[in-house]
């Protein structure tokens, strides 16, 4: 079974998500929130079960979908995974870190 760490980028992707929502509805900001933490529960037994990220074409960075949310995970070795961001679909995804280039 794999182990789930939840990144302190994904937790406040999280805390954003609710916050916007709040906006409109408490109740279901609360309601999201819970559904998308559990979401990747899947992943427990089934660390591969997302799609490679297309963005980044690397079979470790994979994403499961929930609702309009892109959940994006990092496949770090047969016990361990980390969530990397919760991103909506309708923005793009770009990578926060870039890699440096070699001369």
């Amino acid at each position: 079974m794999v182990k789930i760490i939840w990144t302190e980028q994904a937790l406040k992707d999280l805390d954003e998500i609710a916050e916007y929502i709040s906006k409109d509805s408490v109740k279901y900001a609360e309601l999201m929130v819970k559904k998308l933490f559990s979401a990747p529960e899947i992943l427990v037994k089934f660390p591969e079960f997302g799609r490679v990220v297309p963005e980044f074409k690397d079979k470790k960075i994979r994403e499961i979908i929930y609702g309009n949310y892109r959940i994006v995970y990092l496949v770090v070795n047969s016990s361990r995974l980390d969530i990397l961001t919760i991103h909506h679909s309708s923005r793009m995804l770009r990578p926060r870190v870039q890699k440096k280039k070699t001369p």
